[in-house]
C-alpha cells in the first residue's frame, strides 16, 4: 500500500467528483462518477443498492479512481489525480457515510439520503498502491 500525499488527502476529502473504474466479468471496464471520502489511509465510497461496481468488486478488487481538479498547472494543464489499487466491500453503513460525504458534496445543511427507512448498503474501501496524474501528487 502507497501512502497518500497531503494535496491527494486534501483532493479526496474536496467536493471534486471521482470517476471510478471496475472491470466487468468479461474484462471491460465499467465507469462511475461516485462521492469519495477518507478513512484513515484507505478511500471509501457508499452504495444503497448493491450496484454493478458492488458485485464487480466483489469479483475482481482491481480498481482505478481519477478526479480533475479545477486548477491548471505552469503549462497550462487540468490538474488531475489517478489511483490505481484494489478495494473490498463491506456491509452496511452506507447511509451514514453518505450522510458524512453529502457536508461536502451537498452542503452542511443538507440531510441525504432523504428517506427514513433505508436499505444498509455498502461501502468499498480503496487501498492505494500507485498515484499518478498531473499535479503535486504525481510521481516524478
Amino acid at each position: 500500500m502507497t501512502s497518500l500525499p497531503d494535496s491527494a488527502r486534501a483532493l479526496l476529502e474536496s467536493p471534486a467528483l471521482a470517476h471510478l473504474v471496475t472491470l466487468d466479468p468479461d474484462g471491460s471496464p465499467q465507469v462511475s462518477i461516485v462521492w469519495v471520502g477518507l478513512d484513515g489511509d484507505e478511500i471509501v465510497a457508499g452504495h444503497l443498492p448493491e450496484h454493478r461496481k458492488v458485485r464487480n468488486i466483489r469479483n475482481d478488487s482491481r480498481v482505478a479512481l481519477s478526479i480533475e481538479t479545477d486548477k491548471r498547472n505552469a503549462m497550462g494543464l487540468n490538474e488531475y489525480l489517478v489511483i490505481y489499487g484494489t478495494a473490498r466491500i463491506t456491509e452496511g453503513g452506507a447511509a451514514e457515510l453518505l450522510q458524512r460525504l453529502s457536508r461536502t458534496y451537498l452542503g452542511p445543511a443538507v440531510s441525504f439520503p432523504p428517506r427514513d427507512t433505508l436499505p444498509t448498503g455498502y461501502i468499498p474501501y480503496f487501498r492505494v498502491y500507485m498515484v499518478s496524474g498531473v499535479g503535486p501528487w504525481a510521481q516524478r
